[in-house]
């Protein structure tokens, strides 16, 4: 296991136990105990009542400390492996949701045989016991920390298997493909017909599409996870935390009339059409006066050359600037003119341009679609369903790619060895299978769960 990371418990040894609903005060919590002694410990905090239910059921109940003093009362489910969410034996106590007496909860369920659980163990566990595979299960944390309604919807396509299913299924593919080639290849005295050949190579040709329309979802895949890095900027006072609070709906960034007010950067996130946006507000760029304000404008071209998409705001009511001195990157790029309820000067008619005012709200609607529009983020772009690869799935289909071209390559060149294809091959149902986890390593199961929150 890789220092640092959390070490998991063998599923089928120990009964582990946590609190499951977030921490602090709240009108209820739970707690989960699941493995092999889940009902035995539920029987010991609760004076036998656990193992009396029904499985899948939920009755009232009350946590008794070892003197027989109540702790707390509330609802009891058991769930009998394999049918529960970890594949095993499982007990869920809904009780009051106090800090202090679902402390107490847990520590009495510890005290009775549960050991404490690690970060996402109960859904690692159930990637071990074949409930999930391995792209589920990041669907899980992906669930969890949706902040829009596309990544909701990402999150729960590749909860329900649509990610692990696609790559399965080209990997089965490719699995007949190699067995076929390599059975070629154990007896050479029978010649490779030109039509096997032809059947061969669309085979691989076809697993090769599949790789490739799922790495082009992995823009939208860190979009969704992370946002758009969107970066405000413009001259000084043309409104650019103005507009930054007005799309966020509240005052984050000082507005003034003195130029220079903003010298730092200033980051939030807001939720925009089911598009999240990492909105930044830069320090407007200008001849600096003192070092401090030239530090913020060199900060401001370091965020322009980061971007994803950027919004540069000039003031209507002036006139158009001469030279531009903002640098040039490969993001998309809108350009706003706001103080439109000022007036806007002759030099800009028939520039195109979003134009708005911060102060009276007018132009944001179409500013929304706009930024939606650059970003290809219609509902329609993302097809029937909604994938989006992480970074993880990414780096496995890049080997996978890497290794389908080369494999085709060979094949194409009849005087080639086709031993040499068929170690391509391999590679590439390696770096397929490493998805769903159908190859796996200890180290990458920690490295995956132990990003999850306790109790998941």
């Amino acid at each position: 296991m890789t220092a640092g990371l959390a070490t998991f418990s063998h599923p089928h040894r120990t009964t582990v136990a946590a609190i499951a609903s977030p921490p602090g005060m709240g009108a209820v919590s739970l707690l989960r105990i699941s493995g092999p002694e889940a009902i035995v410990i539920a029987d010991r905090a609760t004076g036998g009542i656990a193992s009396s239910l029904l499985p899948r059921t939920t009755h009232y109940c009350e946590v008794l400390d070892a003197k027989g003093q109540t702790i707390d009362d509330g609802l009891l489910t058991v769930f009998h492996g394999p049918r529960s969410f970890t594949g095993e034996d499982s007990v869920e106590f809904t009780g009051h949701g106090g800090i202090l007496v679902t402390r107490e909860v847990l520590g009495r369920f510890l005290a009775c045989g549960a050991t404490a659980a690690a970060p996402g163990e109960f859904t690692q566990r159930a990637f071990l016991n074949g409930k999930l595979d391995l792209t589920q299960a990041e669907g899980v944390m992906d669930l969890i920390s949706a902040q829009t309604r596309l990544s909701l919807r990402a999150a729960r396509s590749q909860l329900e298997g649509t990610l692990g299913r696609r790559t399965t299924a080209a990997r089965d593919q490719l699995l007949d493909t190699l067995a076929h080639l390599e059975a070629w290849i154990d007896f050479p005295e029978e010649d490779i017909d030109p039509q096997t050949g032809i059947l061969l190579r669309g085979r691989v040709a076809a697993v090769l599409a599949t790789v490739e329309s799922l790495l082009a979802t992995a823009d939208q895949g860190r979009v969704l996870r992370e946002g758009v890095r969107t970066v405000i900027f413009g001259e000084p006072n043309v409104g650019k935390s103005s507009l930054l609070n007005r799309l966020l709906g509240f005052e984050r960034a000082i507005v003034s009339d003195l130029a220079g007010t903003t010298r730092d950067t200033i980051e939030e996130v807001v939720n925009l059409q089911g598009i999240p946006l990492r909105l930044v507000d830069t320090a407007g760029v200008r001849e600096a006066t003192d070092r401090i304000e030239a530090e913020g404008i060199q900060r401001t071209v370091r965020q322009i050359e980061a971007a994803d998409l950027l919004l540069e705001i000039a003031d209507a009511s002036k006139p158009r600037p001469v030279v531009a001195i903002f640098p040039n990157t490969a993001a998309c790029h809108l350009h706003l003119l706001n103080k439109t309820d000022l007036g806007e000067h002759a030099s800009w008619l028939g520039v195109p341009a979003v134009r708005l005012s911060c102060h009276s709200g007018e132009g944001f609607d179409a500013l929304s679609d706009a930024i939606r529009d650059s970003l290809h983020f219609n509902e329609a772009d993302w097809g029937e369903h909604a994938i989006a690869i992480n970074a993880r799935h990414q780096a496995s289909l890049q080997l996978a790619r890497t290794a389908l071209l080369a494999a085709l390559e060979l094949l194409n060149d009849r005087a080639a060895d086709p031993e040499l294809a068929a170690i391509d091959l391999r590679e590439a149902l390696d770096a397929l299978g490493e998805i769903p986890g159908k190859v796996d390593t200890e180290d990458l199961l920690g490295v995956i769960f132990s990003s999850f929150c306790i109790g998941k």
